[in-house]
């Protein structure tokens, strides 16, 4: 297959992704419509490789995650970040609730190395499921290794949906508290912050510089200034404490932003924000290549199980913590089950429900000011932290 038809075949699938998720007002979100379609091609006329044909290989994918996630850093101030702590308390909770209920009844259903291998997966990101997997097989059950790998895969089939039906019930309900005037617009607050910036497109520490000087390469530059920070930073940590790299892109890309090294949403500006977006969610389907349909049968149960009774652990405790903490029932949900997806999927699918729920700009600036902080958050302390800390901890049970 030639590198062309690859990329042809490939971005047709997700914009059919997205023309779905338009129709259906994201009651179908696009991610999953991709996930079904790019199962589907694996499984009959694709390549394994075809992502890679396209272009977008695991170095590529990785540059643009540092990118990303800087950019993404600079949608939070320091200000709202530190308002966030409920949104980490509820993901945490979310992250007790599978423990709890994978360590009881799961197994009681099926045995505890199977819990045991499934817990840091579903709790998030892929690092955790190759060291789980590669911890299964070390100790000679490969049915597990395979199941670590292919509950990371499969458990977003679950999560998009329910994710897209919880934050379309909180859009709906923070647009009629809007409507009627008793909700706080954060948005208001923050278009008065950044009138000076956005006028002039400058961040604080560059608007001595001529504004034709601030071209697309130099907004590219900092950016990466930023994520090679991060990552100097995450090494030279590693030694006394391990902090994943792309964690510390989000820190530096908040604190980058506020003290006016890079301006709001950068990579948007370099007109490079869709590509990366493209690339990096092709990267993350080409994981489906993982799941043949004779791995799927032979696991198909304890997958099946594991993965209903994590979203229904992370129900009960994300809505007790919820309610302890004041959030709607459906943020805290929406919240707590970023574990099973995390970045960039927590950013398109809410965006996706924004869009979805009302075409007035203001309406839409409020609506992501106070469900995107939350969703982004939740989804780092999740997939990328927490879910590695368990996998090096559970893995040494095996």
């Amino acid at each position: 297959m030639s590198q062309m038809l690859a990329l042809t075949i490939v971005l047709a699938i997700l914009y059919i992704g997205d023309i779905v998720a338009t129709r259906t007002k994201a009651w179908i979100p696009s991610v999953f419509v991709c996930a079904v379609l790019f199962l589907i091609g694996y499984w009959t006329f694709f390549p394994e490789d075809i992502v890679s044909i396209a272009g977008i290989g695991p170095v590529v994918a990785t540059m643009l995650m540092y990118l990303l996630i800087t950019n993404m850093g600079t949608l939070l101030s320091l200000k709202e970040l530190k308002n966030q702590w409920k949104a980490i308390v509820i993901s945490l909770a979310g992250i007790v609730g599978i423990i709890a209920t994978l360590f009881t009844i799961g197994a009681m259903i099926f045995d505890l190395k199977t819990m045991i291998v499934a817990v840091p997966p579903l709790v998030g990101g892929v690092v955790a499921a190759l060291v789980m997997s590669e911890g299964a097989s070390a100790a000679g059950l490969e049915d597990l290794a395979v199941f670590a790998i292919v509950i990371y895969v499969i458990q977003g089939f679950a999560g998009y949906p329910i994710t897209s039906i919880v934050l379309k019930r909180e859009a709906k309900r923070l647009l009629k508290e809007h409507q009627q005037g008793t909700l706080h617009t954060i948005s208001q607050v923050r278009e008065e912050e950044n009138s000076a910036t956005e006028q002039t497109e400058q961040p604080k520490l560059f608007r001595k510089i001529p504004a034709n000087y601030n071209t697309e390469y130099f907004k590219f530059f900092r950016l990466a200034f930023v994520g090679l920070l991060a990552y100097g930073t995450s090494t030279v940590l590693a030694p006394i404490v391990t902090v994943n790299a792309l964690v510390l892109c989000l820190v530096f890309g908040v604190l980058a932003s506020t003290f006016g090294f890079l301006e709001k949403q950068p990579l948007q500006k370099a007109n490079g924000f869709g590509f990366a977006i493209m690339g990096l969610m092709l990267f993350i389907f080409d994981g489906l290549k993982q799941a043949t349909p004779e791995m799927l049968l032979r696991i198909i149960v304890p997958l099946v199980v594991s993965i209903a009774l994590a979203v229904v652990g992370m129900y009960i405790f994300s809505f007790i913590a919820g309610k302890i903490l004041k959030v709607s029932p459906n943020l805290a949900f929406a919240v707590s089950l970023t574990a099973l997806y995390g970045f960039p999927a927590d950013y398109i699918l809410t965006n996706e429900v924004v869009k979805s729920s009302t075409t007035d700009e203001k309406e839409r600036e409020m609506l992501l000011s106070r469900m995107l902080p939350p969703m982004l958050v939740g989804g780092f302390i999740s997939v990328t932290i927490t879910s590695v800390i368990l996998a090096g901890i559970f893995v040494n049970w095996l």
